[in-house]
């Protein structure tokens, strides 16, 4: 495992170029730039919060930093995996030149995609301010769930920038999907009002624990349960390891599909 860690650690400088080149990349000839890591979920926020409390009008307390709190976290999700699943693809004519470790590719995407968490994370921070929403104590345990999201997200990322070389219409079928998962996930709308039986499938959704997860501490203000805990950190875990058992064992093969 140490041999690992120095292998990884070799190639931060690389590493950090990418994550710099993808955040760059994304800004470029952007007036405002890095300030719209800020403004974009300000206005996803009031759109959907507008939207969705005048069609359910959902009796939920502060329901623009409900919708937000859920939001920044799918909206990570769905960027990062996304990111990752092409990014093999994306760096082909790289990696046919020169050797580097390919996971450099999908963890730099992931990486990137948490920055901007970061930046949006500060700017539902200030919403709550600005709601008047009470910020507890419970938010020095953030980094909690965070660092739960990002362990899985890299896992799944790995997973899918393989499946995408092997085979292209994962990356078709995979937008098909978010945009299930999306629904399938309570961002929008309280679990109370869901059936029961439809409630008891959404606990087979990873996205549904970590949004739960993360929304207990800075939303509800409160401490989650030990097994809300163990059960992220496990999903989280076992998407990583597998991911990247996944991906060593077939990323030899990568220079005869892209």
């Amino acid at each position: 495992m140490n041999i690992y860690i120095r292998k990884f650690w070799s190639y931060k400088d690389l590493l950090f170029e990418l994550v710099n080149r993808d955040i760059k990349l994304k800004y470029r000839r952007s007036f405002l730039g890095y300030l719209w890591t800020l403004l974009n979920p300000l206005f996803i926020m009031l759109i959907t919060t507008a939207v969705f409390s005048q069609i359910f009008r959902f009796s939920v307390e502060n329901y623009p930093i409900y919708i937000l709190s859920g939001q920044i976290i799918f909206t990570f999700f769905s960027e990062s995996t996304t990111t990752a699943m092409n990014s093999i693809l994306g760096n082909a004519s790289f990696l046919r030149k020169i050797y580097v470790p390919k996971y450099i590719f999908p963890v730099s995407r992931v990486i990137s995609s948490f920055v901007n968490l970061l930046f949006a994370l500060v700017a539902m921070i200030i919403m709550m301010v600005i709601f008047k929403v009470p910020i507890t104590w419970h938010i020095l345990f953030i980094p909690l769930p965070l660092i739960c999201i990002f362990l899985f997200c890299t896992g799944l990322g790995l997973i899918l920038s393989v499946l995408a070389v092997y085979f292209r219409d994962v990356i078709h079928i995979y937008n098909v999907l978010l945009t299930g998962l999306m629904y399938f996930t309570p961002l929008f709308y309280p679990v109370d009002i869901l059936p029961n039986v439809i409630f008891k499938l959404m606990h087979i959704n990873p996205m549904y624990h970590f949004v739960t997860y993360f929304r207990s501490l800075l939303y509800m203000g409160e401490f989650p349960s030990l097994e809300q805990n163990i059960l992220c950190m496990g999903i989280s875990l076992s998407f990583l390891l597998i991911g990247l058992a996944f991906f060593k064992e077939r990323q030899s093969k990568f220079v005869l599909y892209i």
